[in-house]
């Protein structure tokens, strides 16, 4: 009999491409390891607020969401890591004096500064020529775009993480700024470009959530699986017994990894699945 495997999926560059979209080839591949007995499991840095019905509609055993900050099974909330309100207002004071875009991620919702809608589809939209490229990010992003909304008053007091985009300050510069407030890293979404980044709760991350998660299930360690491609993915590909980075993956992605796939786009969803025996 086929051992029971736990498949832990980023999403972001992993399961959807850079256009936003699911390939055929990977959502078809997630049903049947599902059907062939394996549990599979989103891992991504998106809030759950920014994880569309499309996504969701491919059908997961759980998630995990936040970069790790937040964890679901079978609609029980094991794990919800939330930013003190304090730090938001920092981070947000930093921003404000230097005139950067960003927007805080909580599951109720995305809230943005002054002119960040504006700002990322100039980010994904610009200089795009090619209707079938365009179509793709229509339909694959704009729904994130149009579902931010302005900051509230008082700040939301759900805040996962929070991301900026197109800095005149390094994402080192913002880092030192708020060294032992936040974790920050380089955006995970390459469109968003080089002093972009994102901002978690220190010590959080995907390797320590897919720790939690498989001993609240009782699934050894040695039965793990995950794909990625991201600065996000680090700790879980190192934690899981194999680790697959994409085709497509940030190189301390692959360094981290066990094994490499194809490119999102080549099918190295399905591909891996395949080479692993999950289907």
């Amino acid at each position: 009999m086929t051992t029971r495997r736990a498949v832990f999926l980023d999403v972001d560059g992993t399961l959807v491409n850079d256009r936003g979209v699911i390939p055929d080839g990977a959502r078809a591949a997630v049903r049947q390891a599902r059907a062939n007995g394996h549990l599979v499991f989103l891992s991504t840095g998106r809030s759950t607020s920014a994880i569309w019905d499309d996504i969701l509609a491919t059908g997961f055993d759980g998630l995990i969401a936040a970069a790790g900050g937040y964890i679901e099974l079978d609609g029980t909330v094991l794990t919800h890591r939330t930013v003190d309100p304090e730090d938001v207002r920092r981070a947000i004071d930093l921003f404000t004096e230097h005139g950067i875009a960003f927007f805080l991620e909580s599951n109720r919702g995305l809230f943005g500064g002054p002119g960040v809608q504006q700002r990322i589809r100039e980010l994904i939209f610009g200089g795009v020529r090619d209707e079938d490229v365009l179509a793709e990010l229509e339909q694959g992003l704009s729904g994130f775009i149009d579902a931010i909304l302005p900051i509230p008053d008082p700040l939301p007091d759900d805040v996962n993480k929070i991301s900026f985009l197109d800095s005149p300050l390094s994402v080192d510069e913002v880092a030192a700024r708020l060294r032992g407030v936040f974790d920050v890293i380089p955006s995970t979404v390459p469109m968003f470009g080089s002093h972009s980044g994102e901002m978690a709760i220190p010590g959080v991350h995907k390797g320590e959530a897919v720790r939690l998660l498989i001993e609240h299930l009782g699934i050894p360690r040695t039965d793990t699986v995950a794909f990625g491609d991201g600065l996000n993915d680090l700790e879980m590909l190192r934690f899981v017994a194999v680790g697959v980075a994409m085709g497509n993956a940030h190189p301390q992605a692959v360094a981290a990894a066990d094994r490499v796939t194809a490119h999102v786009d080549a099918d190295g969803l399905r591909l891996g699945f395949q080479q692993l025996g999950l289907i």
